[in-house]
């Protein structure tokens, strides 16, 4: 079956960085647009950055340009967030999620595996 493996997170300070990865596996990685979400509480859950299969466009949400970058590597089946100038609003459980739509899309709904998430907080 399908598994989507977060890992990376943990507790660090304001100006920190972190970097994040998804291991995939059960599915053609190099076909599906990657894309990382990010909840807390008392929030809605909201797409952080995206990387599509096709041509490796990027999207990235307003609130992190500049700070953060994903990248993926097909040989191994893995997707990465590279954050840095970490603050306190980034705390939240990021989610790592797979579509097979062409671009990246904004929409939860259209991502079909989803990783079990890993929890990053931000101190400050």
């Amino acid at each position: 079956q399908v598994q989507l493996v977060e890992s990376g997170g943990g507790l660090v300070q304001a100006g920190d960085s972190l970097r994040l990865s998804c291991a995939a596996s059960g599915l053609t990685f190099s076909m599906y647009t990657m894309a990382w979400f990010r909840h807390s509480p008392g929030k809605e859950r909201e797409i952080v950055v995206g990387i599509s299969w096709m041509n490796r466009i990027t999207f990235y949400a307003d609130s992190v340009k500049g700070r953060f970058t994903i990248s993926r590597d097909n040989a191994k089946n893995t997707v990465y967030l590279q954050m840095d100038s970490l603050k306190p609003e980034d705390t939240a459980v990021y989610y790592c999620a797979a579509s097979r739509q062409v671009g990246v899309r904004t929409e939860d709904y259209v991502y079909t595996y989803w990783g079990q998430g890993t929890q990053v907080t931000v101190s400050s």
